[in-house]
């Protein structure tokens, strides 16, 4: 995948809120163990990364992250919820340690953070109204469509509506996922923008909105966009990352671990996706 935009609104909130003063001192792998604690940050996304009625961590990533501290002898962990926009700062500004959330690997986003590698690979989606009257069927779709698109904001989708084409006022930035329903309900936006996984989770909330059938992947620079999602740490824990990294190895080599993502829906192409792409490759990739 191209390079992100530096006026995404991710880069943007990275510069308020970091950059400007430096990034904050990552606490060590040695601290941590020592702590007996690690703070792990999710975006409230279904079925990625998020907190249910009561408070519980759940989804692909939090499931997967618990198994792999308790493997490396750290059983406590401190849950956060933020805006996805505010994990890569968060991260920067030692406000926790992990982001479980599923986040892409990204270019622009290796810049500002560490990632272990990939647990996952999802493709893309689009939620319109109940019926779909105005027949979308496709991201490109808005590139001549008078509509408008809601994305959440930090999130990738915003580089691929910019790279078909889509100007930038028939886009629509919500804060989360939560406010999708109603803006493509009452009409604010013609549809939403997000992972296959997020739309079909939240087609089956509200009969007001449904997935558009015979969705249209978007193709960029010649290529069909696929994400391949990673646990995120600040750049200074590497030691962190790779302790975490040598377990997750592991883990995906179990029956468990294919288990829970297939739980949260993952299809098997998801699954058997995710290994298909290192980090590495995802950080230097151009396309």
């Amino acid at each position: 995948m191209t390079n992100m935009l530096r006026n995404t609104l991710l880069s943007t909130a990275i510069s308020a809120t970091v950059l400007a003063t430096g990034a904050a001192s990552a606490a060590t792998l040695e601290e941590i163990r020592e702590g007996g604690t690690v703070r792990i940050a999710v975006a409230n996304e279904i079925p990625y990364g998020f907190m249910d009625m009561s408070g519980e961590a759940k989804g692909a990533g939090p499931d997967v992250a618990r198994h792999v501290f308790e493997q490396m002898g750290i059983e406590d962990i401190e849950w956060t919820s933020t805006n996805f926009s505010s994990l890569i700062p968060g991260l920067r500004a030692d406000r926790f340690d992990v982001a479980a959330a599923e986040m892409a690997v990204l270019p622009d986003r290796c810049q500002s953070v560490i990632y272990s590698e990939p647990n996952s690979s999802y493709g893309e989606g689009l939620l319109v109204a109940a019926g779909n009257p105005k027949d979308l069927h496709s991201y490109a779709a808005f590139a001549d469509h008078d509509g408008k698109v809601a994305i959440m904001a930090g999130a990738d989708q915003l580089e691929m509506l910019q790279k078909l084409g889509v100007p930038e006022d028939r886009m629509v930035t919500i804060a989360s996922n939560a406010d999708a329903i109603s803006t493509v309900s009452t009409g604010r936006a013609d549809a939403y923008a997000a992972t296959s996984l997020t739309v079909s989770e939240l087609a089956d909330k509200d009969d007001g909105v449904e997935s558009a059938g015979s969705f249209e992947d978007p193709v960029i620079d010649g290529a069909e966009v696929r994400s391949w999602g990673a646990f995120a740490f600040a750049s200074g824990s590497t030691e962190l990352r790779d302790a975490f990294n040598e377990e997750l190895t592991k883990f995906k080599q179990t029956e468990e671990w294919r288990e829970i993502l297939s739980g949260y829906g993952f299809s098997e192409a998801d699954i058997e996706g995710s290994g298909q792409r290192t980090t590495q490759e995802l950080c230097d990739s151009s396309s």
